[in-house]
């Protein structure tokens, strides 16, 4: 008897009591609109994409899309150059902005991590262009990389950045590590802060410098955070788009396309479909395979 009862109780509260449902109830409610949103505007777009990367799709076609097997991919790797250039291109921007971006914001969270006065103003001037629009930025930036421009005059240069092949893309470089030190400056911020200061004043005891305490101790504890950072500035700098359009449209000669500049440009600019899906499995097998393996170079051993 003693056991049936128990089955019945234990029963009951897996089912809930009604309140408990209702709650539940209300919980599904209060989450379907950000279910809806995310079914239309993220799965089934990539669903759409891994389905027309297959076929010979565009955009105003009278005839409906006609299943063309891997063409489009093999068109990518064999007959399409600026593919080449645009995959080049963002290589290179990961290879610079990564360290440099996350190094220079390590280094202003260092600084700015003091109890001085007026220390918040300084935190709130670095943070400030982050919240500034990228497209505000990128034409301030544009502006000032003409041949009149600010640059030029200040220091006396007399060079087209942005219109020459061989300063272009470290232009852009430049602006873009400005624009996006100062967000992960905050977070390398808040991973310092949550390193106790015991383990500094223990350091500091057993006659560790300032150096080692920072090796011994920072570093170690900002671990999480780097793994973090650093995998967020490699796919942030893959997506690269909004620099490149607003200052300039790819050029000169490829220099500054980037594959989502590509990918854009062939299915909104020339409504080829297909191909864009295409390059756009592509895009997302090189970031996926990149952000694995910087994930696994920077695992935890235990």
């Amino acid at each position: 008897m003693s056991k049936t009862t128990t089955t019945n109780t234990t029963t009951k509260r897996r089912r809930g009591t009604p309140a408990t449902r209702s709650e539940a109830r209300g919980a599904y409610l209060f989450i379907l609109p950000a279910l809806i949103l995310m079914v239309m505007f993220l799965v089934i777009p990539v669903l759409m994409s891994f389905t027309l990367g297959f076929t010979n799709a565009r955009l105003g076609a009278a005839t409906s899309p006609e299943f063309v097997g891997f063409t489009n991919f093999l068109r990518a790797l064999r007959d399409d150059p600026t593919f080449w250039d645009a995959l080049r291109n963002i290589m290179v921007f990961v290879l610079v902005v990564v360290p440099l971006q996350g190094g220079l914001a390590l280094v202003l969270a260092l600084l700015i991590n003091q109890k001085l006065r007026g220390i918040t103003a300084f935190r709130v001037l670095f943070f400030m262009p982050v919240v500034t629009s990228m497209v505000v930025v990128a034409m301030l930036w544009k502006f000032m990389y003409q041949r009149e421009g600010l640059i030029n005059s200040l220091f006396g240069f007399d060079v087209d950045w942005l219109n020459d092949p061989s300063t272009a893309l470290p232009s852009v470089i430049v602006m873009s590590v400005w624009q996006g030190v100062g967000f992960h400056m905050i977070i390398w911020l808040a991973g310092l802060q949550t390193i106790g200061q015991e383990l500094y004043e223990a350091a500091s005891i057993d006659g560790a410098n300032r150096w080692q305490q920072f090796r011994e101790v920072t570093l170690p504890g900002l671990r999480p955070t780097f793994v973090f950072i650093f995998i967020t500035i490699t796919i942030s700098a893959f997506s690269l788009f909004t620099q490149i359009d607003v200052m300039t449209s790819g050029g000169p000669s490829n220099a500054t396309t980037t594959l989502v500049y590509h990918i854009i440009q062939m299915g909104s600019g020339r409504g080829d479909v297909g191909y864009a899906s295409a390059l756009s499995l592509i895009f997302f097998m090189i970031v996926l395979t990149v952000t694995l393996i910087q994930r696994a170079l920077t695992k935890d051993e235990d």
